[in-house]
């Protein structure tokens, strides 16, 4: 049998990269306008930081991850989430002593095994930004438009900000206690999975899909009946912030976002365009999380948008792709004494920042005009003895099909200013 991308991955092809560019522009964009620094951490870590970081209740540390033992002994794992391997990068390299507060971001592939389907990948890649060293809701607030920014910027408007609180931590204490209670009335008409997670990780049953459950979690106590009076104020300073900013919210008391880092401020971005796979991105403040990786007590805030959703959701509301402006110029090199010189005028023209093809298979001029169009050039340019003889050269124009000869040494001059 022939070798095939493994399941749950997939490849990215010239037709479709070019979208892939132009979001990764916008991200960069947007970061550098909120003065974000952009951070790159390796593909794999150290197992345990995510056992410490994500928590070993969690379904993406219990059935998720990609772990393995490398040649040394030790057990490393494929990176399921960004956040914890930038707080490590920043514990490590104690890079809060330059500043009180970093702003950083970073795009790139995650790993997780799911069942793979339509947006959901074993490979996939987020984009997202942490405010580390805040304690305030400005910050929260600050994280959530970077992300809504984003999204708006990347095309995209069929999408609902909720949001929620989790409190501090002794609220989500108390809030689970009350919790667990409540759904041990109901232990057995839970599904499995929920069963499973009222011993281990209880307010993750409130993200549950399976209608026996939601029939039961609609009558759960709401966090927001328990909070504390410093949560409720800093729940009420964000959203009061969000109104300033004109970002419209919904609340929502059962968002949770499982992971054991969170606390205070917890969102997502969801869209009903997209069927099952509704999550389109989201994050919260975790201030725990420094503690938790020996860090000491550091604040922070931060949200990943799935990228590959978001490409889903911009198609579905601007449709495919229309085909790309013609850009550059084909260098036709006609018989084999113009070859050379062909390639060594390439050059020339590429260094002055032109995108520039050749013919590299030697075919005639019909051929290599095929090709140009294929390649969707704005400008033929040919050489052939003639031209060689004079020191010019022929540049057809492929929208208008108008050509002229033009000296060689006015070539630069003529492709830059059109």
């Amino acid at each position: 049998m022939s070798l095939q991308a493994v399941r749950g991955t997939k490849d990215i092809l010239p037709p479709e990269i070019e979208q892939w560019h132009a979001v990764e522009a916008i991200f960069r964009d947007v970061a550098r306008e909120f003065a974000y620094d952009e951070i790159r951490t390796p593909i794999f870590e150290s197992t345990e930081l995510f056992k410490r970081g994500v928590g070993e209740e969690t379904d993406i540390v219990g059935k998720e991850m990609y772990t393995f033992e490398d040649r040394g002994g030790d057990s490393l794992t494929l990176r399921p989430e960004m956040t914890a391997s930038v707080v490590r990068a920043l514990i490590e390299h104690s890079l809060l002593r330059h500043s009180p507060v970093m702003r950083l971001w970073y795009a790139g592939p995650q790993f997780r095994y799911d069942r793979p389907q339509k947006g959901r990948y074993r490979q996939f890649h987020q984009f997202g930004a942490e405010c580390v060293g805040s304690p305030n809701p400005e910050s929260d607030a600050e994280i959530i438009l970077v992300a809504y920014e984003t999204l708006r910027r990347c095309g995209c408007s069929a999408f609902t900000l909720e949001i929620n609180t989790l409190g501090t931590q002794s609220v989500r204490q108390q809030y689970r206690e009350q919790l667990v209670a409540y759904l041990r009335q109901h232990h057995a008409s839970l599904s499995a999975d929920s069963q499973r997670r009222v011993e281990t990780n209880p307010l993750r049953v409130l993200d549950s899909k399976d209608e026996r459950d939601r029939a039961i979690i609609a009558d759960a106590p709401s966090i927001l009946d328990v909070l504390d009076d410093d949560s409720r104020a800093h729940f009420h300073a964000v959203l009061s912030l969000l109104d300033v900013a004109n970002v419209p919210y919904t609340i929502n008391a059962t968002l949770v976002r499982g992971l054991d880092y969170y606390n205070h401020t917890v969102f997502e971005f969801t869209t009903t365009e997209l069927g099952t796979q509704n999550a389109i991105g989201g994050g919260g403040r975790y201030d725990p999380l420094f503690a938790m990786l020996g860090g000491g007590d550091v604040p922070a805030v931060g949200f990943s948008i799935g990228i590959e959703r978001m490409l889903l959701l911009r198609e579905h509301e601007q449709g495919a792709p229309s085909e790309q402006e013609r850009d550059g110029v084909y260098l036709c090199a006609i018989g084999e004494a113009a070859v050379l010189p062909a390639h060594a005028l390439a050059l020339r023209l590429r260094r002055q920042g032109l995108r520039v093809v050749t013919d590299v298979m030697r075919r005639s001029i019909k051929a290599q005009m095929k090709e140009a169009n294929r390649h969707l050039v704005k400008y033929a340019v040919m050489l052939g003895e003639t031209e060689l003889a004079d020191g010019t050269v022929v540049v057809k124009d492929l929208h208008s099909t108008e050509q002229q000869t033009v000296r060689q040494s006015e070539l630069e001059t003529i492709l830059l200013a059109s």
